[in-house]
């Protein structure tokens, strides 16, 4: 795989999230100090809840699965579920190189998810006051990010073939009144998750150009 634009995508595979959020901040203070370019981190991780600083933690109900380890983070929102069968990318992006604005960032990250929903045939939108990206009233996909000195961590997740089953241990973002979906769901059989993230990069490349190309380590 290989995207248009002058980002390094590293495709992880499948990594615990410990060990990804280390790298996450190994490479942050790479691109921060210019000694690498900007960085895509693509993976899968084990079942983990994570809260951003501001999170509520009555959002994590006693229902929540045994077997989903906890995370407290520094990036923004509520709380969230990763596991496997969920794409998570994590842009390593120097915003000076393209807009510095947290809210054309935020808006980047789920176009990037809408346009890739749509090459499978899938209507995705957003929801006015909402972080996201949303078919009809449940949600597929979920943006939370760090930026310190305009330079960016943590990111995006689309459901794929997510088990949807342990979102029922927490409130999604704080958010009551909506659910939340995968591309297996609507689709109605699982996808092949390499294919996926070819969509992903063609669509991460649309909202992030750049002139020189990169290759997929």
């Amino acid at each position: 795989m290989s995207i248009q634009a002058n980002i390094k995508v590293i495709d992880l595979g499948h990594m615990d999230y410990q060990s990804t959020w280390d790298l996450q901040k190994y490479y942050h203070k790479k691109v921060l100090n210019g000694d690498t370019p900007d960085t895509l981190l693509l993976v899968e991780h084990e079942s983990v809840y994570t809260l951003g600083k501001n999170a509520n933690e009555n959002h994590l109900l006693q229902s929540a699965a045994a077997d989903a380890k906890i995370f407290h983070i520094e990036r923004g929102g509520d709380i969230t579920y990763h596991g496997p069968g969920q794409l998570v990318g994590y842009p390593i992006l120097d915003l000076h190189r393209y807009t510095t604005s947290i809210s054309w960032y935020m808006r980047r990250l789920e176009q990037v998810i809408i346009d890739t929903l749509n090459e499978y045939e899938i209507k995705a939108d957003v929801k006015e006051g909402l972080t996201g990206v949303w078919v009809g009233d449940e949600k597929i996909g979920a943006q939370g990010v760090r930026i310190s000195r305009w330079v960016t961590m943590h990111g995006f997740a689309l459901n794929v073939n997510t088990d949807l089953d342990y979102y029922s241990g927490i409130i999604p973002c704080g958010i009551f009144e909506y659910g939340v979906t995968s591309m297996e769901k609507i689709i109605g059989e699982k996808l092949n998750m390499g294919e996926v993230k070819k969509s992903i990069l063609k669509s991460f490349h649309q909202a992030f150009q750049n002139q020189e190309k990169a290759g997929v380590i």
